[in-house]
């Protein structure tokens, strides 16, 4: 509650301190042909808003909020720009509130993690089915007995054929007594 009373205490007093010059006034009464401020819509687009949890500041519907792009839009008339209005909001409300990390600095690892983890989750699916993908076999030597796969091309000598025969036949009987 006390944060609230501060934050609109606050804008209530940076308000006032916008209003001198009559050209950096928000138009009043103009309904929707009111077109905000390049720098301001740039400012608001990069922040939270501290008055509607998990929102962005600029579709928060809370009369707190549209005070807040109010403020933003004023101070972007007077000629701040973007970069200047976000911390200036920051430093009211906290770091917690800026939607877009900084390209510097700590907040560069924001940017460089996520492609970075999604290279070696590529590298780490084609290092797995370059794994498990079957051998081919070497041409030089299939064929000539070299390797004992089995093959159907092996050759089995007559007394090993003829014991397989015997055992085959003697497994049958013993299955179908007819």
């Amino acid at each position: 509650m006390f944060r609230i009373l501060s934050g609109l205490l606050a804008v209530l007093l940076l308000g006032g301190a916008f209003a001198e010059p009559a050209g950096a006034q928000i138009p009043a009464g103009v309904e929707g042909s009111y077109e905000p401020h390049p720098e301001a819509r740039k400012a608001v687009s990069r922040l939270l808003s501290p008055y509607c949890p998990g929102f962005m500041l600029e579709v928060c519907p809370s009369s707190e909020a549209q005070a807040l792009r109010d403020a933003i839009h004023a101070g972007a008339l007077q000629g701040q720009s973007a970069d200047e209005l976000v911390e200036w909001m920051l430093a009211d409300y906290g770091e917690e509130y800026r939607a877009v990390p900084r390209s510097r600095g700590s907040g560069l690892f924001a940017w460089i993690l996520p492609p970075m983890a999604l290279f070696m989750g590529v590298l780490g699916v084609v290092m797995a089915l370059r794994r498990f993908r079957p051998e081919e076999e070497d041409p030089l030597t299939a064929g000539n007995g070299a390797d004992s796969s089995g093959s159907p091309d092996d050759v089995v000598d007559p007394d090993t054929e003829a014991r397989l025969r015997e055992a085959l036949r003697e497994l049958e009987l013993s299955e179908d007594p007819l």
